[in-house]
C-alpha cells in the first residue's frame, strides 16, 4: 500500500512538472504527443523506481543521489548540468515547435520515439539489474567491483547507450525535426563524462584497466 501511494505520488508530480515544461510554451492542451509522452516516461521510470524499491532498495536510495549537488569532482558537477539543460531544452524547443509549426512529423513518428523513450529507458533498467553499483552520480562504492557481465560484456557504458536512444526519442515523440539538433549538444557532453568517468575508474576501481583492455568500446561497439 505504502508503495502503491509513493507511487502514484511520484508519479502525479513528474507529470505536473513535465506538463509545465510542454504544455506552458505549447501555449495549448491540445498537444496528443506531450500526453503520450508524458504517460511513457512516467510509466518506464516509475516502474524502474517500483522494481528496484522490491529488488534493490540501496540501488534506489543511491538513485535517488543525482543531480550537480551529488558530484564531487567540479567538472562532472559542470557536466550533468549542462546535461540536464540541454535534456529541458529539448523538450521546451520541440513543445515550441508544435505551438508554432516549424517541423511537424508524421504521428507514426511521434509513436516511434515514444518507443524509443520505452526503449531507452528498459536498457537502464536491464543495466541496474546487472550492476548494484550504478548510481546516478560519479563515485566509488564500497565493496565495488567491476562489472562485465550482460551489457557491459559489449559496451563499457551501457546505461549512457540508453540514455542517448531515450534522448534520441523526446523530440520525436513530441513531434519535432528540429528538437534532434539540440542533440547535437546531448552528445558531446556524453562523451566528456564518459572520459573524464573512466579516468577515474582506471584510477580508484580495481581490476577497471584490466576491464577496457577487455570490452574495446565505450559506446557504440565497433565505432567508439
Amino acid at each position: 500500500m505504502k508503495l502503491g501511494i509513493q507511487t502514484i505520488g511520484m508519479f502525479l508530480a513528474g507529470a505536473i512538472v513535465l506538463g509545465l515544461m510542454l504544455f506552458l510554451p505549447a501555449w495549448t492542451l491540445n498537444y496528443w504527443q506531450a500526453w503520450v509522452f508524458i504517460v511513457v516516461f512516467g510509466a518506464s521510470t516509475n516502474g524502474i523506481g517500483i522494481y528496484l524499491s522490491l529488488k534493490d532498495p540501496a540501488l534506489l536510495e543511491r538513485r535517488k543521489k543525482g543531480g550537480p549537488t551529488a558530484e564531487t569532482r567540479g567538472i562532472q558537477k559542470l557536466i550533468i548540468s549542462l546535461g540536464f539543460l540541454s535534456l529541458i531544452g529539448v523538450m521546451v524547443f520541440s513543445a515550441l515547435d508544435h505551438r508554432f509549426g516549424w517541423s511537424p512529423v508524421p504521428g507514426y513518428v511521434s509513436l516511434i520515439g515514444d518507443l524509443l523513450v520505452a526503449l531507452g529507458l528498459f536498457v537502464n533498467l536491464l543495466v541496474l539489474r546487472e550492476n548494484t553499483f550504478g548510481g546516478s552520480s560519479i563515485e566509488i562504492s564500497e565493496n565495488q567491483q567491476v562489472i562485465s557481465t550482460g551489457l557491459y560484456a559489449r559496451v563499457r557504458h551501457p546505461m549512457y547507450v540508453g540514455v542517448l536512444i531515450m534522448v534520441l526519442g523526446v523530440p520525436l515523440a513530441l513531434g519535432s525535426w528540429w528538437g534532434l539538433a539540440i542533440i547535437a549538444i546531448t552528445a558531446p557532453v556524453l562523451i566528456f563524462r564518459i572520459l573524464d568517468e573512466e579516468a577515474m575508474l582506471k584510477n580508484d576501481l580495481p581490476g577497471y584497466t584490466e576491464y577496457t583492455r577487455k570490452v574495446r568500446y565505450r559506446l557504440v561497439p565497433y565505432l567508439w
